[in-house]
């Protein structure tokens, strides 16, 4: 079998007999007024992170969704777009596609407001999905491409970006690498399917984003995922995979660059009441403003000794100069 084969079978055996903590960090869901998660729902919650960020759901966007698991997700997105079709679901496994379902139709009789027309089910895969060019104002997939091997992460993400209309949000939680995970683990199939081998560092996967046209990148989240111990997985030393949650943006990347935003601030300490790069950044003084990456190491580099660049917080919710 080739390993997309493995995870489909994987996610085949999981979805008929779940298994809670199965491959990665079991959260409480997402608490939203008026909405309760069927049971099963929570225990097939196969993911690392969350995609769903409430306050960016405002005018019922309409949602594309990878891989569809156990519907959760899905369910959220559609308590903020609550029309027929609002979320569309794209999932390759048979057995994933009649788990989830049998969810949201669980989840239709435990929530008054939810009808099942509201989440489309779809057999596709992330390669080829079934909607049309500039259709979709987000495509959402939670510890699914991480699986894929990098040239699939790139197909994977110029589809995103195609489906995508100008301005919308590609919104990810994937494991990271925080060093590359040997080839032993890499080749390991089932290993890979179970979110534990596939992971890129944080460098190569932002990277594939920004490859693929993103111009924006927005880390909401970077924390501990699992640790790959030397004895179990035979390694030199004990490597640790974090879990990132991230939203990256269909505009054009600029000219010097891909802004991704980390949490970094700058803050003008000069003698001047404020300080202005001619470059669209204006930094009062004392203030602290968020500020991208690349424009961090700019305005540190244009003045050292008065403006102080604070480091990264790997969480990041709008604001700022860029």
């Amino acid at each position: 079998m080739t390993y997309l084969e493995t995870a489909a079978q994987f996610y085949s055996e999981v979805a008929q007999t779940p298994q809670v903590g199965l491959c990665c960090v079991q959260s409480t869901p997402l608490q939203l007024p008026g909405l309760k998660i069927p049971l099963l729902m929570q225990e097939m919650n196969y993911g690392c992170g969350t995609t769903v960020h409430p306050t960016e759901l405002g005018n019922q966007p309409t949602v594309l969704y990878v891989g569809v698991g156990g519907g959760l997700e899905a369910l959220q997105f559609a308590y903020f777009s609550r029309h027929a079709s609002a979320v569309v679901a794209v999932e390759p496994v048979g057995a994933m596609r009649e788990a989830a379902t049998r969810n949201l139709e669980i989840a239709a009789q435990e929530n008054p407001w939810f009808d099942t027309s509201f989440v489309e089910i779809c057999e596709g895969d992330a390669f080829n999905l079934p909607v049309a060019d500039a259709s979709v104002d987000i495509v959402a997939q939670n510890c699914l491409f991480n699986i894929f091997e990098p040239e699939d992460l790139t197909r994977a993400l110029k589809e995103a970006y195609r489906v995508l209309k100008p301005g919308g949000r590609l919104q990810m939680s994937d494991p990271i690498a925080t060093r590359p995970i040997p080839v032993h683990l890499q080749q390991d199939e089932r290993l890979r399917a179970m979110c534990l081998s596939g992971a890129l560092t944080y460098q190569e996967y932002t990277e594939r984003i920004i490859n693929a046209g993103f111009g924006q990148i927005e880390i909401r989240a970077r924390r501990p995922y699992r640790l790959l111990d030397s004895q179990t997985y035979n390694l030199e030393e004990n490597l640790l995979l974090e879990s990132l949650d991230s939203v990256s943006f269909k505009v054009a990347i600029p000219e010097d660059g891909a802004c991704i935003f980390t949490g970094k601030t700058a803050i003008y300490a000069g003698s001047e009441p404020f300080f202005d790069d001619s470059a669209g950044h204006l930094l009062q003084l004392g203030i602290p403003a968020a500020v991208c990456d690349k424009t961090a190491a700019k305005l540190a580099a244009i003045k050292p000794l008065e403006i102080i660049v604070t480091n990264s917080t790997w969480h990041y919710s709008g604001g700022g100069c860029c």
